[in-house]
């Protein structure tokens, strides 16, 4: 049976590198837990690097951190459906929101739970997910800003999610005159003005961080120590948090091309056939994994460097050994290390046992 396991140290190395780093240019920050889907053993030891804020876009996780600590602030970080609207108040400190009428289900169903929600009002900075687009930030804030048991407590914006806009100065510095726009018109303080995701912090290490821009969510920095404008690991973080191991099921000299008339896989793909390779067989072995499980062998990145993927079925996974000096043999096993879309991935499967190690 396959496995993933989450590195305690190197998970620790990163919470700590991005504490300092926050703490050093006088940022607030949050981890973003959704890559751990609600692992309560996995969340319970993040939670134990610190506890004061974590994020996540999934309702039945927030539930447990709350289950593990009431305490810990919890923030929806995407706009709330209408049928989750009685749990987002029940489970969520804070929620992202885009739509006046949401915000004002959100407030009737607050005033019922006698509590009052905190939002943060997302803001539309090119990359055309999520937000409403600035022209019509203060007309928004005015009613918002009239509905019982509501507190907006900050705006935000997200980039590089969807269509891949890099965030920039300029875009950041727009984001913070809005946050003095609201303050100047409404007199009111916005505590958070949260500028984005891991992409944020290659442009904090060269100080390009507008004083104004006061927070950020991380995530996919804190779980692989990547810097996502250059794709490299940060110097002093880990990129091993995460690795998934498959055990060798076969191992066979096979030929390199297979034969019989070829049509279309069953993940519709047609086979190319380099004439080359006819004659030519190599050291083979299949893996008990497959793309029920990873979707795609392009976020999995093998750690013996010498293996080379052949392809995937549903239930199993076949790679070549031809060039590697390792003397595989049956029952051993197999590691990757992941890109992030991987690991969220096989963090989402129930046929994949999890470890902390």
């Amino acid at each position: 049976m396959a496995f993933v396991t989450l590195n305690k140290k190197s998970l620790e190395t990163n919470y700590n590198y991005l504490k300092n780093l926050f703490k050093e240019h006088d940022k607030e920050w949050a981890p973003v837990v959704k890559m751990l889907c609600g692992h309560k053993q996995f969340l319970e030891y993040l939670l134990s690097l610190g506890e004061e804020q974590v994020c996540d876009a999934r309702l039945t996780n927030l539930k447990t951190i709350k289950s593990i600590n009431s305490k810990v602030e919890t923030i929806y970080i995407k706009p709330p459906a209408k049928r989750s609207i009685k749990n987002i108040v029940k489970y969520a400190d804070v929620s992202f929101n885009t739509e006046f009428t949401t915000i004002k289900w959100l407030s009737e169903e607050a005033e019922n739970q006698n509590k009052v929600h905190r939002i943060i009002i997302m803001i539309e900075l090119g990359d055309l997910r999520e937000g409403i687009l600035g022209e019509h930030l203060l007309e928004f804030y005015k009613k918002v800003f009239e509905l019982p048991n509501i507190k907006v407590v900050g705006i935000g914006a997200n980039l590089n999610c969807l269509s891949g806009v890099m965030p920039s100065k300029d875009k950041l510095i727009q984001l913070s005159l809005y946050e003095q726009l609201i303050e100047a018109k409404f007199g009111k303080k916005i505590d958070y003005v949260t500028g984005g995701s891991s992409v944020m912090i290659p442009l904090l290490q060269k100080q390009q961080i507008p004083k104004g821009v006061n927070h950020f969510r991380i995530g996919e920095t804190l779980f692989f120590g990547v810097d996502l404008f250059s794709n490299k690991t940060i110097p002093k973080m880990k990129n091993d948090v995460f690795l998934l191991h498959a055990e060798i099921i076969e191992i066979t000299e096979k030929p390199v091309l297979p034969y019989g008339d070829l049509e279309e896989n069953p993940s519709g793909e047609l086979l190319e056939i380099n004439p080359d390779d006819y004659g030519n067989t190599h050291r083979r072995a299949i893996l008990d994994i497959g793309l029920l499980d990873i979707a795609t062998t392009d976020f999995l990145i093998p750690v013996d460097k010498k293996l080379t993927f052949i392809g995937a079925s549903s239930d199993m996974l076949v790679v070549d050994l031809q060039d590697t000096r390792k003397k595989y043999k049956i029952g051993d096993v197999v590691s990757f290390k992941m890109k992030y879309m991987g690991a969220l991935r096989i963090m989402n499967s129930r046929y994949i046992e999890k470890r902390l190690i």
